[in-house]
């Protein structure tokens, strides 16, 4: 359950689609993040009195972890958010959650979308200025980026889980 625009939020049932390339992504970031980064999933974050949208995936910097029974991060702990879309929540992951974290200072976003049973990620990065998303890639095969910090993740494995 989330709450976006001061409206509790259900999402359907997930594909498996959904649920593969969630693992696969986080297990990835896991391995490859610095110690000094957290990789969490299903978590909120709190941007507001109204506005505490739940990212499938996180990165997150440790001071931001307060303890087992949390359920949501602040926005500046917050260094990546990811969404991967699916047919309940297309239009809030594709509209309204990035301007919601782009808003809140997070500086990168990925949105992911099935293309034939594969992930393709959007990677976007936060132009301070407009304080908004600026798309810097798609992927379809090869996740590979430098920023927030060295990643290289074969997306064809996801469909192998």
């Amino acid at each position: 359950m989330q709450l976006v625009d001061g409206r509790l939020v259900s999402d359907w049932p997930q594909t498996q689609f959904h649920m593969v390339t969630i693992s696969h992504l986080v297990m990835e970031l896991r391995r490859l993040a610095s110690p000094d980064l957290r990789v969490r999933q299903g978590m909120t974050v709190t941007i507001g009195m109204r506005q505490r949208p739940e990212a499938d995936i996180l990165v997150v910097r440790p001071e931001g972890d307060v303890g087992m029974d949390q359920t949501t991060y602040r926005p500046e702990h917050v260094v990546l958010v990811g969404e991967v879309v699916s047919l309940g929540s297309a239009e809030r992951d594709r509209r309204r959650k990035p301007q919601l974290y782009a808003e809140a200072g997070i500086p990168h976003f990925w949105r992911v979308e099935g293309t034939g049973g594969r992930p393709t990620v959007c990677v976007y990065e936060r132009d301070p200025a407009t304080n908004s998303y600026a798309l810097t890639g798609i992927h379809h095969d090869r996740l590979k980026l430098t920023v927030p910090f060295a990643i290289d993740i074969d997306l064809t494995e996801a469909d192998r889980l």
